[in-house]
């Protein structure tokens, strides 16, 4: 599958802050077009705006689920003030996935 400059952008913060053994991103933004909110419309013509994403990375080791979104959610603060509108995050450690 082909991504766009938002999901290269997150993919690379990603591996960079958190070396992970698995990252998977999916654009989910198709599921949310013409969705309506009180600043808009939620999703933007072409994608790239609702994403799921799973992740597994030792680094999440000890950390609670909480605190690992927090540190998700600073790698990706440019994307997540501008053109990610909602980002639906499963963060795992490798000894956690089944």
């Amino acid at each position: 599958m082909t991504q766009g400059p938002v999901a290269r952008a997150i993919h690379e913060k990603l591996t960079v802050a958190f070396a992970p053994e698995r990252l998977e991103l999916v654009d989910d933004s198709a599921r949310h077009a013409g969705h309506h909110h009180e600043g808009g419309i939620d999703a933007r013509p072409g994608g790239e705006s609702h994403f799921n994403l799973e992740i597994v990375a030792q680094a999440f080791a000890g950390l609670s689920r909480v605190e690992r979104q927090r540190r998700i959610n600073a790698a990706l603060r440019e994307e997540l003030a501008g053109p990610v509108h909602a980002l639906s995050i499963r963060a795992l450690a490798p000894d956690e996935v089944s």
